[in-house]
């Protein structure tokens, strides 16, 4: 009795009115799939967590407004694919039009972005740099910001989300296990891999890098030594504006009705949590934990049966990870990062 008893408590759990599924053979069989498109989230997630990571090295300072800073550049593009005739249906373009078309689309959230995260930066943190405020005023500023950009673009483009736009159809490139990896997944995870890898390079090689870490380690003897503080702290805001850019073309690329004005809300937090659960202050750290957030939420909607926990799972795995280990997995800070 008890043995036939167990194994329908574990495989179904009733809360209230809505039925949890735990379902193992679902996960099993959807694994490879869960693995892939998880990925593919965990890129875009450590592509926004590197801007959280790379500001708090340097400053000490959680910028709540990242999560803006990548919703402009999802503006960005939006804008950019609506005024080349992109919409709800994938054009019917040659390959090499449709590949300076996205590049012209990421230019401009690049910018965008760049621009935001440089504006952001010198309208509200420098002035109470200047005036040595304490750190909390620094965190109710961020989300002040955050909140002034998200209402303007709600003033100026309505609570609706934007309308739907597909960059390309998704065409079947390998299979693995059974599982077929499409041209859209493949294009984000490979782009991203390469720029995390290469914003990784620059930070551990470069003489700007170098500068970075230095000031991350020790600002008052950096400057000592000749860096430019200012200059060095711009130019973080400049590189996580972006990696912004880049993964709101990903985003837009993935979600395409995904550009909304609160839309850079929930992936913002999921980006934070990827930084403090890899390590926050730490590159590599936030290139691990989005891939993780990514995968472990994935993994989460599959076994329980509903893309309602998704978020639910990532979070409580990020909270029993830094209950054993607070400072993340990696843990070093940017400062202390060897090149």
């Amino acid at each position: 009795m008890i043995t036939a008893v167990i194994p329908s408590l574990i495989s179904t759990v009733r809360t209230d009115d809505t039925w949890i599924t735990f379902d193992v053979n679902s996960l099993a069989e959807n694994f490879w799939n869960s693995t892939f498109d998880g990925l593919t989230f965990g890129a875009i997630y450590a592509l926004v967590a590197l801007g959280y990571t790379l500001v708090y090295g340097v400053l000490n300072l959680i910028n709540f407004a990242h999560s803006e800073v990548f919703i402009v550049g999802c503006y960005g593009v939006f804008f950019t694919l609506s005024a080349l005739n992109f919409g709800p249906s994938a054009p019917r373009l040659a390959f090499w039009a449709i590949v300076g078309n996205l590049v012209l689309a990421l230019v401009v959230a690049i910018v965008a972005s760049a621009l935001m995260a440089v504006i952001v930066e010198r309208v509200a943190y420098k002035p109470l740099r200047k005036r040595k405020a304490p750190r909390l005023a620094f965190l109710i500023t961020a989300i002040g910001v955050s909140f002034a950009i998200q209402y303007t673009i709600y003033w100026w483009r309505g609570p609706s989300p934007e309308a739907a736009l597909t960059m390309f159809r998704p065409t079947p490139i390998f299979d693995v296990f059974g599982t077929i990896i499409d041209s859209q997944q493949l294009v984000i995870i490979v782009a991203a891999v390469i720029l995390m890898i290469a914003t990784d390079q620059f930070i551990r090689r470069s003489r700007t890098g170098r500068g970075i870490r230095a000031v991350a380690q020790d600002p008052d003897t950096a400057t000592l030594m000749g860096v430019n503080k200012e200059k060095i702290i711009i130019t973080t805001f400049i590189i996580g504006g972006i990696l912004a850019g880049a993964a709101a073309l990903f985003y837009v690329m993935k979600i395409p009705s995904g550009v909304q004005y609160s839309g850079g809300f929930i992936l913002g937090v999921k980006a934070f949590a990827a930084a403090v659960l890899g390590g926050i202050g730490n590159v590599r750290g936030a290139l691990l934990g989005g891939l993780l957030i990514g995968l472990i939420g994935n993994y989460g909607q599959v076994l329980l049966g509903s893309s309602q926990w998704t978020d639910v799972v990532a979070f409580l795995v990020l909270v029993l990870v830094l209950i054993v280990r607070p400072e993340g997995i990696l843990g070093s800070s940017l400062g202390k990062s060897k090149a």
